[in-house]
């Protein structure tokens, strides 16, 4: 099993007047071996909670339990993240075969790792044979490749992705897509799906959850949130859809 619950998580930044409340009381389950899609605007606080999640933002009140077990407490870590900007999220200095390598257990020996590699490198579709390249020979769409990669050699029970294609071409957003939605089942993994985009959440995913100034504000199966949206940022998210009347 792996759960994921956020259990009325709250990230504050500063202190007295200055504060700034980032996220705001926020409960929500990412349900075992499936995707949960988080929409929201550009600051409602999405990202702040996927950081949260994996230790990269201070957590003012609250918790973040995997299978009702502080993610705190488990080693080793059972998140990985996959970041929005696949140009900044590897070492240029690394080949790739050995930004994949390093999250590898260390108690594996050389040629297993070789091997290992090789076989991640495969499962996101890209030849073995580019472990040996440095990312300046890659594409956007391919280094995005290569973190989904990287991400799961740390072997992780819950994989957080966040804004994985909003940096990326228009015509190379929707294999990234496909390669999430063919490697969650495989992989069984549990996977929270983080975007702007409305059309890319709901492609993804069978569960919905939608974040305005920190909160959630609605959440609930992908039709049900689609079909018949109870808040009113919901709507104007579904609003700005092309087409957005065929969802209902």
């Amino acid at each position: 099993m792996s759960e994921l619950r956020f259990d009325d998580v709250t990230v504050r930044y500063g202190s007295g007047r200055t504060a700034m409340t980032a996220v705001d009381g926020v409960s929500l389950t990412v349900p075992d071996g499936e995707i949960l899609g988080l929409v929201g605007e550009s600051g409602s606080g999405k990202s702040t909670l996927a950081r949260a999640a994996v230790g990269l933002a201070p957590i003012s009140s609250g918790r973040v339990l995997l299978d009702e077990r502080p993610v705190p407490q488990i080693r080793p870590r059972p998140l990985q993240m996959v970041f929005q900007d696949p140009y900044s999220s590897l070492d240029p200095r690394m080949t790739i075969g050995a930004s994949v390598a390093e999250l590898l257990p260390p108690r594996m020996k050389r040629s297993e790792r070789r091997d290992e590699v090789a076989r991640l490198l495969e499962l996101v579709h890209l030849d073995a044979s580019r472990a040996k390249e440095y990312p300046a020979r890659m594409s956007g769409g391919q280094r995005q490749r290569v973190a989904l990669a990287r991400a799961l050699a740390g072997r992780p029970q819950v994989l957080i992705a966040d804004e994985i294609t909003s940096a990326l071409d228009v015509s190379i957003q929707g294999s990234v897509l496909n390669l999430v939605r063919e490697l969650q089942p495989e992989l069984g993994l549990s996977m929270l799906f983080i975007s702007h985009n409305l059309a890319v959440v709901r492609y993804v995913a069978k569960r919905i959850a939608v974040m305005y100034r920190g909160r959630i504000v609605e959440e609930g199966p992908a039709e049900e949130v689609l079909g018949d949206p109870r808040h009113d940022y919901t709507r104007a998210l579904l609003t700005a859809l092309p087409h957005a009347h065929k969802t209902r």
